[in-house]
């Protein structure tokens, strides 16, 4: 079973103890039901002998026992390991494999696949302990009587063998909704992420309903019902076999073959002692599938996730490299799948120079490449080709994640946290609400030891709490991808004609994508990108007149006024 050898490979020295517990204490059991048979056959006065023999049994059963439950304890550090490995592997894995991967799927492997295994553990000790019974019982049977023994393996064989064609049989299911986990937790974010535009369209709402979390639940529940039901047979029919092997000991072989009543009794005891471990055996088979095809699922994900040298937790740090005059991106190009329109995208190859203290604004089309370009220059996306130099220093896999500590990021798609996670100085607070004040947001935020009174808030809102995070990092380069787009105008005239000049002033780099010509005016450089290049790179004035764009609010005016 791939579960034990997870178990073994991860704590050697517990598994083995809670192993060799199990052992003993089924194999103490099948002790107990010698001495029970010996009570049996022999004379009243003869069993106060066997007092205490039955007590001794007994109380090594109950140790025994209680130490195999070390595998209770193995099973919740074995789970707990397990999230850390995965959150550690996933914190480190590039984010263009992590897009390509799914969110859906990481959040299935991160709850479901890790439960499943978990439950599969907890029941490790059960499972050994119902082995030993199951094969005590067996060489109990044989020293009573090998041919018996002979008999009564042969049916078990044919039992393991029928069981293993409805097992193999049942594995195709499990895997299979498993399969269907990923779409129905695709699904469930959806119906998250989604609820207001469900809400406004009645006919999408049904149909999000029935096509999307009726059927995936239907099919995730329709494959683990065939395969746990077919689990459930075959364990009914390893009963059945018991039960038959019973009937011929009582009704038929004593008709063919001379034994004795004591012998009979015993055999009988052994095999009603067997059954419930045997049922046990058999019940517990489904659970191990499920959790085989979990761990499957889980060493899938992990071997696909490729270290890129991310500082783990017990290292993390916040240094970066020194911004001194030049970073550049020399030939870099990044090429990706657009499932949509099912065709690939290649940005570059790109030649680009920042400096300290420019405001460069980023415009093009939708789809042209800015956002890709901004998560290659951040070192989000590894370039395919060409490389990226700060002041001369070629940046690496094993520089890449000092290099990202350089930049504080306002993506389109950003998420808010709620906490000023990874900022620990002493007038967090003070300087917090110091920006509160600035983004007119103090009437409705507070900050309380690093943590923000509430995140529920309009988009436009929630971006500027994302601002305040940025400043509150203080990096060298900022980037703010469509900051303004869900600003009020005078909050994005704030944003153009104050709040970026100022960073500017302080010596930071900042590039800002962006649509709204009316501020471009406020850059010191305008890059154009369009269908993976870089159309032009050149000064605002430049560029301005190219593009036939008014220089500031007057000539914005003007020019509205002679076209009307």
């Amino acid at each position: 079973m791939k579960i034990f050898t997870y178990l073994l490979s991860k704590s050697r020295g517990t598994f083995i103890l809670a192993v060799m517990a199990g052992l003993i204490s089924g194999g103490t059991t099948t002790g107990i039901i010698a001495l029970i048979h010996r009570a049996l056959s022999v004379e009243e006065t003869a069993r106060s002998t066997l007092v205490w023999a039955f007590v001794g049994l007994v109380a090594v059963v109950l140790l025994s026992e209680i130490i195999a439950q070390v595998l209770l304890y193995l099973a919740q550090k074995v789970v707990f390991d397990l999230r850390v490995w995965l959150s550690e592997r996933i914190l480190s894995t590039p984010l263009r494999q992590l897009e390509e991967i799914g969110a859906p799927r990481v959040l299935a492997v991160l709850t479901d696949d890790v439960t499943a295994i978990a439950n599969a553990i907890t029941m490790s000790p059960l499972i050994f302990i119902s082995m030993t019974v199951v094969i005590g019982s067996l060489v109990y049977m044989g020293w009573l009587s090998p041919i018996m023994l002979l008999i009564t393996l042969g049916f078990i064989m044919l039992g393991i063998f029928s069981f293993q064609l409805p097992r193999r049989k049942a594995a195709p299911y499990l895997n299979r909704a498993r399969e269907s986990q990923d779409n129905l937790f695709g699904g469930l974010r959806a119906l998250a992420e989604g609820t207001k535009e469900l809400k406004i369209h009645r006919r999408r709402r049904a149909t999000f309903h029935s096509q999307i979390l009726i059927e995936s639940s239907r099919v995730l529940m329709r494959e683990r019902i065939k395969g746990m039901s077919i689990f459930r047979i075959a364990g009914a029919w390893g009963q059945l076999i018991t039960l038959i092997i019973i009937g011929l000991l009582l009704f038929a072989i004593p008709q063919i073959l001379d034994f004795n009543t004591q012998l009979l009794t015993g055999y009988t005891l052994a095999l009603l002692y067997m059954m419930v471990p045997m049922s046990t055996l058999m019940n517990v088979m489904p659970t191990l599938g499920v959790a085989g095809a979990s761990l499957r699922k889980i060493q899938s994900l992990g071997l696909s996730l490729e270290n890129d040298q991310t500082v783990s937790q017990a290292e993390a740090r916040d240094e970066s490299p020194p911004f001194r005059s030049l970073l550049e991106l020399v030939g870099v190009t990044h090429t990706y799948h657009r499932e949509k329109e099912n065709s690939s995208f290649t940005l570059g190859p790109i030649d680009l120079a920042l400096r300290p203290g420019e405001l460069v604004f980023i415009i093009g089309g939708n789809g042209s490449g800015k956002t890709t370009l901004v998560k290659l220059l951040t070192g989000l996306y590894t370039p395919e080709a060409g490389e990226i130099r700060l002041d001369g220093q070629p940046i690496i896999d094993q520089n890449r994640d000092d290099y990202r500590q350089l930049f504080s990021v306002v993506f389109s798609d950003f998420y808010l946290f709620e906490r000023l996670l990874g900022l620990d100085h002493l007038e967090l607070d003070e300087q917090a609400q110091e920006y509160l004040v600035q983004l007119q947001l103090n009437h409705k935020v507070k900050v309380e030891n690093g943590v923000l009174s509430t995140t529920a808030l309009s988009q436009g809102q929630r971006k500027r709490l994302a601002l305040l995070t940025a400043y509150l990092e203080n990096r060298p380069i900022y980037v703010f991808d469509e900051w303004a787009a869900d600003q009020d105008p005078l909050f994005k005239e704030l944003f153009y004609t104050r709040l970026l000049p100022e960073l500017r002033q302080r010596g930071k780099t900042v590039l800002v994508i962006t649509h709204d010509d009316r501020y471009f005016h406020t850059a010191d450089r305008i890059i154009k990108l369009d269908d993976g290049k870089v159309v032009y790179d050149r000064p605002a004035a430049e560029a301005l007149s190219e593009l036939s764009v008014p220089r500031n609010n007057t000539e914005m005016m003007k020019h509205s006024a002679g076209s009307s």
